[in-house]
């Protein structure tokens, strides 16, 4: 099993997201890729989300910042070059979260740190979430990937992130803040001297030696040119968000979600639905779009029971109806 390294030196985004959705398009085998990187003052945003729901998108846009929409699920972070995140692409067979998560502890532990999971894919130190971590399927390869906070500017994360109260009172905190750590704050650590520990990490837990893939290589082929393109279009970003305001929205175990129904008044009929959520899932708003549109408002809409998503989709009929 061969280990590969790439670092990107980029702090732009769409650069950094197109190599990895790169990576997760090879059909290498009998590989695992560790890919680190750092975005430049960034909003990331699940794949189903509202960027103007999650985030002050003027505030940050004149500041001189990014909004970067993932296509994995999961809810809206900050980023910035104090910070460091972390990639894992590995075909089917290769991967293993728990062996994934092992690098980041075992690199953290060279600091004096324990961490553990908790939650939806969080990881802590201290009772503090210090990593929030999301995952997908591409059809040769898996891909696990999170940032480790280290010295984010808690400032700028609090002035660029909107947090919905029903979310913080499900945590019983008063603030975002109140919820993460800077590992800066617990030990001798940097987005810059951590990644020699990485490494050393990845090594150790897969017992092997790493060969480096030059960052600068891979953003001239054609693909990845193609790939940066589209991640930094309007389309992409903001889309239909731009027409839409969420109409509903609830908070469940498994995630928060936005909705917005277009209504043919004179029928009742659904005709059209735009879902904005931070669940995992990110079949999620296929499948609610898939059942409500050209369903009627008076009578509640079938679901398989074989879906995928189908407890989510009764907690969110149960909302509606």
């Amino acid at each position: 099993m061969k280990l590969i390294l790439v670092v990107s030196p980029q702090g732009n985004p769409y650069w950094n997201v197109a190599v990895e959705n790169y990576l997760v398009s090879q059909q290498a085998q009998n590989q695992v890729v560790m890919y680190l990187w750092k975005n430049r003052r960034t909003v990331v945003i699940g794949q189903n989300q509202n960027p103007f729901a999650e985030c002050n998108v003027d505030a940050l846009l004149a500041d001189g910042g990014y909004v970067m929409r993932r296509t994995t699920g999961g809810g809206a972070v900050y980023h910035d070059d104090g910070n460091i995140n972390f990639s894992f692409v590995a075909p089917y067979d290769l991967y293993d979260q728990q062996r994934q998560f092992n690098v980041i502890s075992t690199a953290l532990r060279d600091y004096g740190l324990e961490t553990e999971v908790s939650g939806r894919n969080d990881l802590l130190c201290n009772g503090r979430k210090f990593s929030g971590n999301a995952f997908s399927k591409g059809t040769h390869q898996r891909l696990h990937h999170g940032t480790i906070l280290i010295k984010g500017n808690m400032d700028d994360l609090a002035r660029y992130l909107k947090v919905k109260p029903a979310k913080l009172r499900k945590h019983g905190v008063e603030s975002v803040q109140s919820r993460v750590v800077n590992l800066s704050e617990l030990a001798d650590i940097t987005s810059d001297n951590i990644v020699s520990h990485l490494i050393a990490a990845f090594e150790k837990v897969y017992d092997g030696k790493v060969e480096t893939i030059d960052f600068e290589d891979i953003i001239r082929l054609p693909e990845v040119i193609s790939l940066y393109e589209k991640y930094s279009s309007d389309e992409w970003l903001f889309g239909k968000w731009r027409t839409f305001t969420a109409s509903r929205s609830a908070q469940f175990d498994w995630g928060a979600i936005d909705l917005s129904l277009t209504i043919d008044e004179q029928h009742g009929i659904i005709t059209d639905v735009t879902v904005a959520t931070d669940a995992l899932d990110v079949n999620l708003m296929q499948s609610l779009r898939k059942i409500l549109i050209g369903s009627s408002l008076l009578k509640r809409p079938y679901i398989d029971p074989q879906n995928p998503t189908a407890s989510m989709l009764k907690d969110v009929l149960d909302f509606l109806y």
